[in-house]
């Protein structure tokens, strides 16, 4: 086959696997994960139910991608904030406050929609990403130490660690000056020592 006809091809198979993801992620915000239905996602993206089956198995493969492609655009947005110009520690801050807020985000959601992520989620594409954040709050960490703004006698990495599971507890938090709060004793203690 030509090239260009292979890519076509490949292209054509990319928006049909995100019309079905966007088509899942819209009934699931409808009626509820336990609502979604291979037959009802067939219908809204516009596809037969025999072509839904080729890209997916079930409602929970789809779950899952839509669930892979939004861990992707937050890493994203957390790379393009780390990336910004300004010193290390206000990028930090932006950072923190931007993974503080997703993290609240998350109970926002149909509860019955964490349980059926995380039930076989518990390893690849989710370990992946928190070790990309993981090493993406280090290098920051590692510039602020560098220019003084933050404290030196804890590695950048274990510092890294402690602000991951600080800022997990705005999952839990009932509302979003909560949320800020909990940033801003994050950074309390990443500050110098005197």
């Amino acid at each position: 086959m030509p090239k260009l006809w292979n890519n076509t091809i490949e292209a054509h198979r990319r928006e049909v696997r995100e019309a079905i993801i966007d088509a899942t992620a819209s009934l699931v915000g409808e009626h509820g994960v336990l609502g979604v239905t291979m037959s009802g996602v067939a219908q809204r993206s516009g596809i037969g139910r025999a072509t839904l089956y080729k890209y997916f198995p079930d409602v929970e493969a789809i779950l899952h991608a839509w669930h892979h492609r939004q861990i992707d655009a937050h890493l994203a947005e957390l790379a393009a904030l780390r990336d910004s110009s300004g010193a290390a520690v206000e990028r930090l801050r932006n950072v923190l406050h931007a993974y503080a807020r997703i993290a609240h985000q998350r109970t926002q959601h149909d509860p019955e929609l964490g349980a059926v992520l995380h039930r076989t989620h518990q390893g690849g594409h989710g370990a992946d990403a928190r070790s990309r954040l993981h090493t993406l709050l280090t290098e920051l960490i590692a510039d602020g130490a560098a220019d003084g703004s933050l404290r030196t006698d804890v590695s950048a990495d274990e510092l890294a660690q402690f602000c991951l599971h600080a800022l997990d507890a705005a999952t839990g938090m009932p509302e979003p000056d909560a949320v800020h709060r909990l940033v801003a004793v994050t950074m309390a203690g990443l500050q110098p020592q005197a």
